[in-house]
Parts: structure tokens; sequence; C-alpha cells
């Protein structure tokens, strides 16, 4: 195992010479100190991310080699079953909730890809990374093809669906590790097709590292004097710079940096604290994954399968195929790997079901995605002052309770289908949806109300007018807020049709 660590909390302190030249080691917090043990751990945590490996390969390989299991099958009577809501009833949805409430723990400690990619880095040919794989636009990117290939597989119904895509996703992230980078996380940190999901929803999280410039400084400055020693660096697996490490976006609280420099510690902050006063620009690629994908693409690929609307458009086009003698697009499939071939269950896909998915979710989606924008482009030109596009982007930010929540309701839904095959009366799932869904809402409205004060607050400081807009002061932040209710709204239309009109 490599040695990832930087030496203990209590040496770090002890550095500083005898005469007290320097200042006292930080305060160790209760969370502090779980940080250091963090990093002092590292033995025990690596050994935790290699059981996980092992049950993740498990419950993805055994079940598809494994006869489909029947309609009477239950969680606890069948592997498959079993294996289906592990992955999609339990792991997924909680590993959202995880980012909430932690932030990318679930990437530094738990993550197989992680440790995969990692662990082939160490003994690849550590190539720099191509200037192709820094685009910014690869989350989105990513996001969006393997949500569209999940759902062409049934990735949430088969074993070879899950297989092939979250199996594909490992195998990639193995060949890069293999290729660039040496000891890091080039996959995680680059093209991960969740990283710029979960970059969104570990800024809620009330914990984050942070470096301390101030102590930064003074120990460099220690280092200089001959006041204290030379600490080794630790590896920062997603490669981020750590003088400057304030966010919880990139961040995969692994613990290694804890205590670097008497400078780096696992702090409390309040909970979209960084959503209020991000540390670094909120740019394009985020405002894309978070308006165009969870708000977007996400509801569209949970929605086409109970919508009432996308048979009646299957129905209309396929009897115009037939009429015009055009047989080819309702006879045709594809393998199983490639489109959803299960004759012996009556799930075939053809050419026509895979092309309407595919439009349901590209089309559908980047439609939500512009009726959600509309409202906060208007409430960003009403707002006055400058209404740049950066604005706009940070505005947007207040959205990201909603976002994360519906991926969460979207995925939870696999949990309820299966827990009612087993009996279980779910009466109460509307209700618990509603409420949770009017938190999201509300969450966001808070944030966009200290949002705009930020903003506001901002442009006073910059000296910059209040003009070219139609409002000023706090009714510029009452707009601005009542631009994100109303931007609320496409999303929340579809999960009301989902859970309670269709």
């Amino acid at each position: 195992m490599a040695n990832c660590g930087t030496g203990s909390y209590a040496a770090t302190s002890d550095i500083i010479a005898s005469d007290g030249a320097t200042s006292p080691a930080r305060q160790a917090t209760r969370i502090a100190r779980f940080g250091q043990a963090m990093q002092q751990r590292r033995g025990l945590i690596q050994l935790v991310q290699w059981l996980v490996v092992g049950i993740y390969a498990f419950l993805l390989v055994v079940p598809a080699l494994l006869p489909l299991p029947d309609y009477q099958a239950h969680i606890l009577t069948n592997l498959t079953v079993f294996a289906e809501f592990v992955f999609w009833g339990l792991w997924w949805p909680f590993v959202l909730i995880s980012m909430v409430l932690m932030g990318r723990v679930w990437c530094g400690v738990f993550c197989p890809e992680g440790t995969l990619t990692e662990a082939a880095s160490r003994i690849g040919l550590g190539r720099p990374i191509p200037r192709w794989m820094r685009w910014g636009g690869w989350p989105f990117v990513a996001f969006l093809g393997t949500t569209l290939y999940g759902q062409l597989a049934s990735v949430y119904q088969y074993p070879l669906g899950a297989l092939v895509v979250l199996g594909g996703s490992t195998v990639a992230a193995i060949i890069v590790g293999l290729i660039y980078g040496k000891g890091t996380r080039v996959w995680c940190r680059q093209l991960c097709p969740v990283n710029g999901v979960f970059n969104l929803l570990a800024r809620l999280s009330p914990t984050h590292f942070r470096t301390d410039q101030a102590r930064w400084n003074a120990h460099n400055q220690a280092v200089r004097q001959g006041n204290a020693v030379r600490m080794h660096a630790p590896d920062c697996a997603p490669l981020i710079p750590l003088k400057q490490l304030d966010s919880a976006g990139d961040c995969h609280v692994c613990g290694r940096c804890s205590g670097y420099k008497n400078a780096m510690q696992l702090e409390w902050r309040a909970p979209g604290a960084e959503l209020v006063e991000p540390p670094q620009p909120v740019r394009f690629t985020h405002y894309s994954v978070l308006v165009f994908g969870l708000l977007g693409i996400a509801i569209g690929a949970f929605s086409w399968s109970a919508s009432p609307w996308f048979v009646a458009l299957k129905q209309q086009l396929a009897f115009w195929l037939i009429d015009h003698d055009l047989m080819w697009p309702l006879t045709t499939t594809l393998p199983t790997w490639i489109l959803t071939n299960y004759p012996e269950h009556n799930d075939v896909f053809n050419l026509l079901d895979g092309s309407l998915i595919t439009l349901w979710i590209v089309v559908g989606g980047g439609l939500l995605g512009a009726l959600t924008s509309l409202p906060l482009l208007l409430g960003n030109w009403l707002m006055g002052g400058k209404a740049t596009l950066s604005r706009l982007w940070h505005l947007s930010l207040s959205l990201i309770p909603l976002g994360g929540l519906g991926v969460f309701l979207g995925l939870s839904a696999t949990t309820m289908t299966l827990l009612r095959g087993d009996g279980i009366n779910l009466t109460w799932a509307n209700d618990l949806r509603a409420t949770l869904l009017a938190l999201a809402c509300l969450w966001g409205l808070r944030l966009a109300w200290r949002i705009t004060g930020e903003q506001r607050n901002g442009e006073q400081h910059n000296g910059e007018q209040r003009n070219g807009g139609l409002l000023a002061g706090n009714a510029a932040r009452l707009v601005g807020t009542a631009s994100v209710a109303l931007a609320c709204l496409p999303a929340l239309g579809i999960w009301y049709l989902m859970f309670w009109g269709w």
C-alpha cells in the first residue's frame, strides 16, 4: 500500500521550534480530529475500499450469469432481484444523500471505480492528461451518454444492462488509469459520468476540507527560516491544488491532506454556504449539468416509461409506418447489450422504441432545461445591474436541492416497486414525496434569497450602478427569488404527473 499520509496531526504541531517562533497548531475540533483519524488510518480505508470492490464485482457479474428471475421472485429469495434492489434501491439513492450530508466521501473512501482507476494508475504508463480530456463539457456529455445507454439497455430492470453500463464504466476507468496520471484518479476528475452531479451536490454539504492560507504561508516561512521541517506533500488523487482548497465540489474527502502544513483540516460550515459565496467562479459546465442534466435529461429518463403521451406517440408513429409499408423500424431489433431484447419476458425494443426513447430524453430534457432557463434569464435581466452570464450561473445554483432530490426520487421509484412486489405497504410514499419536493423548493428559495443578496452586496462593493434593469434594492432580490420559484415549476409539473397525474 502506498504511503498517502502526511504524518500525524500532533507531529505537525510539533515541528514548531522550541522557542515558539511560529503560531500554535489549529484548534482540533471533534470533526477535525475525525479528518485526522482518516489520514492516520489509510490502511483501514484501503481495506474498506477493496472490500467494496469485491461486493460490487460480485453483485454486478454473478447475477448477469444467472437465469432471469420469474415474476414470483423476491428480494430475499433471488440473488438477481437482491442485486437490483441493492444497486438501484439502496446503493445509488443513498450515495446521493451522502453527498449532501458529508460531501464526496463516497468518492474518496468507498467508490470501486475510484479505487480501481487509482490502483491502475500506480502501475500504469503515467502519461500526462491530454488536452481533449480537459474539455469542460465532459461532465454533461458523459452524464447524457450514460443516461441514454442505461435506458436503452434497461439498466434498472436487467442484470446484463447493469453489467454493460456500470461494468463498461469501470473498465473505462481502469484503462484511463493505466494510461494517464501516476497514483491519481484522472478518470474521476475528468470523465466520470456522475462527476458533474456529485460536484454540485457536495456543495450543499455542511462539512469540507479547507486550507487556511495564513497558516500555509506561516509554515512555508518557518521552513525557510529553519524553524520547521519541510513536509512530504500528500498525493491528492483528484489532482486538486491543495493551497487553494476551499470547495467541496472536487474534493474526495479521503483525509490524506489532513494536517498538512498545519493548515488543512475538516471543518463544519453552514449547509449551502458554498453556493452563496462560491470559492471559484461558477461556470456554464455547472449550469448545463444542473439545468439541462438533473432538471432535464434525468427527468426525461425517469418519465418516459410512465407517460401515456409516450405510448400515444409511439402508436401514432407505428400506424403511420404501417400505412406507408415501412416495417423495418418495427421489426428490427439489436443485441441485448445495445437495445433491450428479452423475448422470453415479452420485453423487446425495436428501432422505433429506441429512437423514441432517445428523442424523448434528449428533446424532452432539452425542452425542460429551456423552460427552466427562461425565468432565470428574465429574472437576471430584471434584477438590474450587470446582467452577466456569470450572475445567471450563480443564481441557478439555488436549484441544486430540487435537481438532486429529483434524481433521488427517480431512483427510489425502483426501491418502491421492489418493496411493493414483496408485499410491503407503501401508501405513505406519495405523501413523503410531496413533502420532500416542498422542502427542496423552500431550501432553493432560501438559497436564492441569500445568493441575490450576496450578488447585490458584491455590486455595491465594486461601485456598480444598478442600471439597465427595472428594479433595484430588495425588490431586485425578490425578483431573483421569484424567478427561481418559476424555474422550479417545469420539474415539479413532471413529478406531479409521474406520481399523481398519470
